[in-house]
């Protein structure tokens, strides 16, 4: 087995492993002690969040799905094997946001980004068929002014030909680039057809606490 399959491996292996919710933060004051690992998953509304953590640990109801965007309005924090933490951030960019929502939001989570100790990296999802939009790219430079290390990842990348997806990787990468705090990587996803999610699972497990 190669150094990859390997990685793979180790990674399949932690998210077969007991997950559970711990619970859900609206407010600085409820976020958990900073003991584990942790993975932050960011991203639009109804860019595939819930779903993603869902396929990564192999359940289809660990994290709420729902078809109505902008439903999250609390961090929810699911803990897997005793060795990573993973927070599941509100969606930004819901267009029936007013102001004082997207401020908020702002608020709490570059409070949350700028003051965990144990946040490995950040995930920023970006629905593969819109590529990346004003709101991703704000959320890149207050992440960049955060120096929060960030992975982006494309999800729903079923819904596109190869060829189109592979014009959007490389229109996103170009921007990454730009990026200080961005991981060189960029992932493609799919919940529903399984594309990415063992190279996803692969970079996670290797940030988890040993």
């Amino acid at each position: 087995m190669d150094a990859v399959e390997e990685a793979k491996e180790k990674g399949r292996l932690l998210f077969a492993k007991p997950c559970e919710f711990v619970l859900g933060a609206a407010t600085l004051d409820g976020i958990p002690q900073a003991e584990l690992s942790e993975i932050a998953f960011a991203g639009r509304s109804n860019v595939g969040k819930s779903s993603l953590v869902n396929a990564l640990t192999g359940r289809k109801t660990l994290a709420r799905v729902s078809d109505t965007p902008g439903r999250t309005r609390e961090i929810n924090f699911f803990r897997l094997d005793n060795r990573l933490m993973l927070a599941d951030l509100p969606g930004y960019g819901f267009a029936r946001a007013s102001k004082s929502d997207s401020a908020r939001w702002t608020e709490l989570v570059f409070a949350y980004l700028r003051g965990r100790p144990n946040l490995r990296r950040a995930i920023l999802l970006i629905d593969s068929r819109r590529g990346l939009l004003k709101n991703d790219i704000e959320v890149m430079e207050l992440l960049d002014r955060a120096a929060v290390s960030y992975q982006l990842v494309l999800t729903k990348a079923d819904k596109l030909k190869p060829n189109e997806l592979i014009a959007v990787q490389s229109r996103v990468a170009a921007e990454s680039v730009r990026h200080g705090a961005a991981h060189p990587d960029l992932i493609a996803t799919s919940s529903v057809s399984g594309q990415g999610i063992p190279e996803l699972r692969a970079e996670l497990a290797a940030l988890a606490s040993t």
